[in-house]
């Protein structure tokens, strides 16, 4: 696996933790944006593949997510996670200038990286959504439902064909195991209502990939997001059989090839 170094800052709501996967003569930054109660430690096969593609890979964990600071999974406003993240690609491109910068995040962090492709669009050269939590997704208005939410933890086996995932997922003592917040429950319903009217991503080139099979961010409800945020420059793989995590899955070499030519053409662009 590729080498990496960890710092901190302070960022909106209290230290955060930062991975950086260097790279001395980088073709281009990779940001990578993580999911719902796990953290970036997860992404260390990821970085390894985009390093051997030229990629200088940064990467947070976000307020109240693995080794940051913060009440554990709670949000209250994912636009100061969209402020932490910008805060990275700020640090980044100093430590590499004039490189392209490509924005990667998956499932939450599929959402955050469309709220933040909205706001920053121009400074980015390609965009990748994995199984992104956007448009609409039934958990959220299923919990804000109810008058107490209930200690039910993800079930692993929807993450991956491949149990390895699940079970190390299952024994990771920095992923979150227990119940959503409420804040953050209702943060996730205000963040998708803005997204769907915060407008398209224009000439951005814009990869989405999801599995066919995703029983935890359904593939339907990921599409009509898609559909009202996608902009000119826009491709779609969907893996059959494949579940939520499709860099962890059976075909996760497939799906991580398709991420590097894809980012290869955006960056011939």
């Amino acid at each position: 696996m590729a080498e990496s170094r960890e710092h901190t800052f302070t960022g909106t709501r209290g230290l955060i933790k930062v991975r950086e996967w260097p790279h001395d003569q980088s073709r281009y930054i990779a940001l990578l944006i993580h999911g719902y109660g796990e953290h970036i430690g997860r992404y260390e096969h990821v970085a390894d593949h985009l390093v051997r593609h030229g990629a200088a890979v940064y990467g947070l964990d976000h307020m109240g997510h693995g080794k940051s600071e913060g009440d554990r999974v709670l949000i209250e406003d994912f636009e100061d996670v969209v402020t932490d993240a910008h805060s990275v690609e700020t640090r980044a491109r100093a430590e590499h200038p004039g490189v392209p910068l490509v924005l990667i995040g998956h499932s939450m962090g599929g959402m955050i990286a469309a709220r933040y492709a909205q706001h920053h669009s121009s400074g980015l050269a390609a965009l990748v959504l994995s199984g992104p939590v956007i448009g609409e997704w039934e958990v959220i208005p299923t919990l804000m439902a109810l008058a107490e939410i209930p200690d039910t933890p993800i079930d692993p086996a929807t993450l991956s064909r491949d149990l390895a995932v699940g079970e190390a997922y299952a024994a990771d003592p920095l992923v979150w195991h227990g119940p959503f917040q409420r804040p953050t429950v209702e943060a996730f319903a205000t963040t998708l209502t803005t997204i769907a009217k915060g407008g398209t991503f224009g000439p951005l080139p814009t990869l989405w990939v999801h599995g066919e099979d995703d029983a935890l961010v359904p593939l339907p409800g990921s599409r009509t997001g898609i559909e009202t945020v996608k902009g000119t420059n826009f491709t779609e793989r969907i893996y059959p059989g494949a579940r939520h995590e499709v860099f962890n899955e059976t075909n996760k070499n497939e799906v991580l090839n398709d991420v590097t030519t894809f980012v290869d053409r955006a960056l011939a662009i």
